[in-house]
């Protein structure tokens, strides 16, 4: 992994660099968690699940959703141009979108060696679509 050694100032206009090259992907509609017990791979979800993650106890699904009971998320997705240093990526934005809209995120990572390497999965509340949209375009843009 490559480390940059960089001012504070630098790292911004690097970061403001590769969100404007990065290829984003808005996903249509809202996506939940669905989970399953560990013993017992969810293979039912696996056609419609963006990730699967585990932990010692559960599969989490991140699968499309429209239950209102379900916490949903809107779903967007960036991938890199290719030998473009996107260390700090994920900090960076997290942050951004944390001091803009007082949300937090999450955020799951891929891996395509023939689409520029490390891509990212963003989950932002579902009621904040249009706002952290907004706030992705003005970051694209550099305002």
């Amino acid at each position: 992994m490559y480390i940059s050694n960089e001012t504070p100032e630098q790292t911004e206009s690097r970061l403001r660099s590769v969100i404007t090259a990065a290829e984003l992907r808005v996903l249509p509609g809202e996506y939940a968690f669905v989970e399953r017990p560990v013993s017992s791979f969810p293979y039912d979800l696996v056609s419609q699940s963006l990730a699967l993650v585990r932990d010692n106890d559960v599969w989490s699904a991140l699968v499309p959703s429209s239950q209102p009971g379900d916490e949903r998320f809107v779903v967007f997705s960036f991938h890199f141009t290719p030998g473009q240093d996107n260390s700090g990526f994920v900090g960076w934005l997290a942050s951004s979108l944390k001091r803009t809209l007082g949300t937090g995120v999450f955020v799951v990572c891929g891996q395509n060696s023939s689409r520029g390497g490390v891509f990212d999965y963003w989950g932002a509340p579902a009621g904040l679509r249009e706002n952290v949209l907004n706030a992705l375009a003005r970051l694209r843009s550099g305002t």
